[in-house]
């Protein structure tokens, strides 16, 4: 700590790329800095730090430890702290550009694992975006001083080493209790459940905050259930959603999307208050719409389409420019192949003529002079064949009634169950559908080229994030914006990292297949963490979040001219 002082002083007033001689490790009473990498300029991307507190300074109970979803909701519990103590911190740090400024990867509404803070047996690791004071370009070495000695330490003051037992005991009970609610789901075949007085809507489209005054969800007395939980004197009550077919219908503005989308982040578990706490999904469930203009490489299409006037081949399709029908039939696929076991769709993202062909279309258009086999026709072999369940929001066409195991209406926010209804109008005026392959068919196992990530890169072996929705690679940019299940930028970060793994350190002698790859992150985040990327661990892993391995898929899928055989 005294040798940090002696060296700031030192360099105070000098050129800003003096600060480079700070990095390194510097004990102070309760914690140990570790300046790992230090910014070039002061209007350039910050500095980053580490802050490892020794347990005999934080005592880390091993009920902490317990289970890894009840380390992860304690990091999170601690990295809401420390942002906390980052935003009410007055000590004002100035200079140019962003000096002074302090920063964690905070958690937003999601509960991720992720980088920001670190707990083991030994000590807790805080990891810190700062920014080095100067004057122009020069080092103040005063206003660094008053950062590294009273801002940092007053923020662990107020945060860390100001934890509550009963904050602490909330996160491990909310832990306890989604792990209980998990498991009763796949007990019971559920592909998800929504608490009763849960809040769905958001408070705008920016912001995912739960709105205020909002109805709250009610489930239909016939798909209600009851699940008793630990921690909690009452058990819970909600509706739960078997797995099939299910058809979610209703006017417009009367809360379909709404509960789809509820659903769709429901893959993720939710802090307390969030309103869509005790809103959980199937965590292989992945949201899928059409996708105009997106690329496609060497996807298996041919269960939705076939025989197209081109010539090209469905087996193996690739297109750089694809239609709505064949960018929804891909995402489907490509769904499939890696591992989703529920589907999610709202006919409002979706291509009409992948998901519907009425009769009277049929009558105009003979079967052999339209390539599509609409969504409608498959679904039940997707059930039956494959075990993969679909959640469907449809507004526009009765022709689901057919295939539905349960229909849910929407009215005025409120679900009905419909299903009976539903049937009787089917059975009154039954739909003609021309005759469909007797299999579902099935996906292509690809194999990435490497080399052709790696080609992408150029000669510095850039990948970045630019933020939640783009990777820029080299020069290309893979669009993510229609990704809907990325709910945090360093989701987007770690998938960025994943890539430029692919291109420069393959483990593997061969090629490997997209599934081969996406089966080795989640071993190596499991064995190493989200750091595993990285040549050393002594340094800071940058500011991470764990990302599902459907969007790494998505991510993979949509970069162009990448070489799949």
């Amino acid at each position: 700590m005294k040798f940090l002082q002696q060296k700031i002083g030192q360099i105070d007033g000098k050129s800003y790329k003096a600060y480079k001689s700070l990095q390194g490790t510097f004990y102070f009473p309760k914690f140990n800095l570790h300046i790992d990498y230090v910014q070039g300029d002061p209007f350039a991307s910050p500095s980053k730090i580490r802050l490892v507190i020794p347990n005999k300074y934080q005592s880390i109970d091993q009920e902490w430890l317990e289970t890894t979803r009840r380390q992860t909701y304690i990091e999170d519990h601690i990295a809401r702290r420390v942002q906390k103590a980052i935003f009410k911190e007055n000590t004002q740090v100035r200079g140019s550009g962003k000096s002074g400024m302090v920063a964690i990867d905070g958690p937003d509404q999601a509960i991720l694992k992720r980088s920001a803070v670190q707990l083991n047996n030994r000590e807790v690791t805080i990891c810190l975006s700062v920014g080095l004071p100067a004057n122009g370009r020069r080092i103040n070495g005063k206003e660094a001083e008053k950062l590294f000695f009273k801002v940092i330490p007053s923020i662990l003051k107020h945060s860390l080493f100001a934890l509550k037992q009963d904050d602490l005991t909330n996160a491990m009970q909310l832990a306890d209790q989604h792990d209980v609610i998990r498991k009763k789901m796949k007990e019971e075949d559920w592909v998800a459940f929504i608490a009763n007085g849960s809040i769905l809507p958001r408070k705008s489209g920016v912001s995912t905050k739960p709105l205020e005054n909002a109805v709250p969800f009610q489930s239909p007395k016939e798909n209600e259930v009851t699940i008793s939980i630990p921690h909690r004197d009452e058990p819970l009550t909600g509706m739960a959603i078997k797995k099939g077919i299910t058809l979610i219908v209703g006017g417009g503005f009367h809360g379909k999307s709404t509960l789809l989308e509820a659903l769709e982040k429901g893959v993720y578990e939710h802090i307390a208050g969030d309103g869509r706490e005790y809103v959980l999904t199937d965590p292989n469930a992945v949201k899928v719409r059409a996708e105009d203009g997106r690329s496609i490489s060497k996807v298996n299409i041919s269960p939705f389409i076939n025989d197209l006037p081109n010539g090209s081949d469905t087996k193996t399709f690739t297109s750089e420019n694809a239609s709505g029908s064949t960018s929804q039939a891909a995402n489907v696929m490509e769904a499939l192949e890696a591992g989703a076991t529920s589907l999610l769709i709202d006919e409002d993202t979706s291509a009409t003529n992948f998901m519907i062909r009425d009769e009277r279309m049929q009558q105009l258009v003979a079967k052999d002079k339209e390539p599509i086999t609409p969504f409608v026709q498959k679904v039940k072999q997707l059930r039956d064949e494959l075990d993969v369940s679909t959640i469907l929001v449809m507004g526009g066409s009765g022709d689901y009634f057919d295939i539905a195991d349960q229909v849910i209406m929407m009215d005025r926010y409120f679900p009905v169950n419909v299903t009976d209804s539903a049937r009787k109008i089917a059975d009154e005026n039954p739909v003609k559908w021309p005759d469909a392959s007797s299999s579902f068919g099935s996906w292509t196992d690809r194999v990435v080229v490497t080399d052709s990530i790696k080609i992408k890169l150029g000669k510095k072996a850039k990948v970045q994030a630019k933020n939640r929705h783009s990777v820029m690679i080299g020069r290309d940019v893979i669009d993510l914006s229609l990704v809907e299940q990325i709910v945090d930028d360093s989701q987007t970060r770690m998938i960025a990292n994943m890539l430029k793994y692919m291109a420069m350190h393959a483990p593997f002698k061969e090629n490997q297949t997209l599934v081969e790859w996406l089966n080795h992150f989640e071993k190596e985040i499991h064995r190493k963490g989200l750091s595993f990327t990285q040549k050393s661990k002594e340094q800071h892993p940058g500011d991470l979040a764990m990302p599902r391995r459907f969007e790494i898929a998505a991510a993979i899928n949509r970069l162009r001219q990448i070489k799949i055989n």
